[in-house]
């Protein structure tokens, strides 16, 4: 919207060309994110508070939690409402890619609410059942799947990456792109979801995480880069740059309330579409085991509750004392900041490995 609003004043007053530049508005994508969630943030937190929409507490779970009882939740549709506005202002709404990505993290978004709108206001702990929200998931992860498939200009636009290597791509073909995009939309947003159980725990590796998948869009957009970094050359990639940054800023001001003690819980709304989120922009710019290596924390939280499950059905012994991972570690003493802060170091350490491919090749 303002993009269109600035190339109008630019026939004009040619400062307003500056707006035309992906990276400016990505930074004022950023910023206008901000900005929004630290202004509609304390209203959004009275209104769910005065609503009694609450959190639930596991009394299995590690006891200090108890007082975390009664906490807002829910607080993932601030993230959304700033991400949606922000795009809408900044991004190139001509261009595909950012109407997929933020229909992918409205629709997961809404099976989200639903899932904690049951919970918390109809006091029915189920919420949303598995079977139903694992539907509602695929529904919408093979539609975006089998949208990209269909609109592909290139072979380099389905073919899995290997990343640290230059010219090795394995070719898909439009079943083997259409299962994989599936399983890196669904997973991920799983998995953001199983990670976010401890204050801050999900939204700052997600935060990490889009910002680094922020450079990655901007370099496959731009053939130069691409051809140079020997990454695939995406055609209007970059301008996901600008999705990313909201998200990034959007995630940043929720931390803000999020962080210990929190404020407020983003609740299945929150993780469900961010890990969306995250998984269909990794699946456009062809990254999907960079998005493994820098999703670390999410890869081994999830592989943490299967074990566990593993282990207790076929040997009735449980490998860890609780999963996901996060509650092992508090159990064995670790305070809940000791964990959360040591796990946003290590994926730190994941996402500057994950950089670090565009040119160790």
């Amino acid at each position: 919207m303002l993009l269109m609003l600035s190339q109008w004043f630019a026939q004009d007053i040619s400062a307003f060309n500056v707006f035309s530049y992906i990276t400016m508005r990505t930074m004022m994508a950023a910023l206008t994110a901000l900005a929004i969630s630290f202004l509609v943030g304390p209203y959004m937190i009275r209104k769910l508070t005065a609503y009694k929409i609450g959190q639930s507490v596991r009394d299995d779970g590690p006891q200090t939690h108890l007082i975390k009882a009664g906490t807002p939740t829910m607080g993932g549709a601030l993230i959304l409402v700033s991400i949606v506005i922000t795009t809408l202002l900044w991004a190139d709404l001509s261009n595909r890619y950012i109407w997929v990505v933020l229909l992918t993290t409205m629709g997961f978004g809404i099976i989200g609410w639903i899932d904690d709108y049951r919970k918390v206001v109809h006091r029915n702990s189920k919420g949303l059942s598995a079977r139903a929200k694992f539907f509602w998931q695929s529904v919408i992860a093979f539609t975006v799947a089998f949208y990209l498939a269909s609109t592909a200009e290139l072979p380099a636009q389905t073919d899995l990456i290997v990343p640290f290597f230059k010219d090795i791509a394995i070719p898909m073909g439009v079943a083997g792109f259409v299962i994989l995009t599936f399983l890196v939309i669904v997973g991920t947003s799983n998995a953001v979801n199983l990670t976010d159980g401890l204050d801050g725990l999900a939204i700052m590796p997600t935060v990490m995480i889009s910002g680094a998948l922020a450079v990655f869009a901007y370099l496959a957009g731009h053939v130069v880069f691409a051809n140079y970094l020997g990454i695939p050359y995406i055609p209007n990639a970059g301008e996901l740059a600008v999705f990313c940054a909201a998200l990034t800023g959007a995630g940043l001001a929720f931390l803000w309330f999020n962080t210990y003690p929190a404020e407020v819980f983003m609740g299945d709304v929150g993780a469900l579409a961010l890990g969306a989120a995250l998984g269909v922009v990794t699946v456009i710019v062809r990254q999907e085991i960079v998005l493994v290596i820098m999703g670390g924390v999410f890869v081994v939280e999830v592989l943490s509750v299967m074990i566990q499950v593993a282990s207790y059905k076929f040997l009735g012994k449980r490998v860890f004392r609780m999963a996901p991972l996060h509650h092992h570690f508090e159990l064995k003493g670790w305070k809940e900041n000791q964990v959360v802060v040591r796990f946003w170091i290590i994926t730190i350490i994941l996402v500057l490995i994950g950089l670090s491919t565009l040119k160790l090749r």
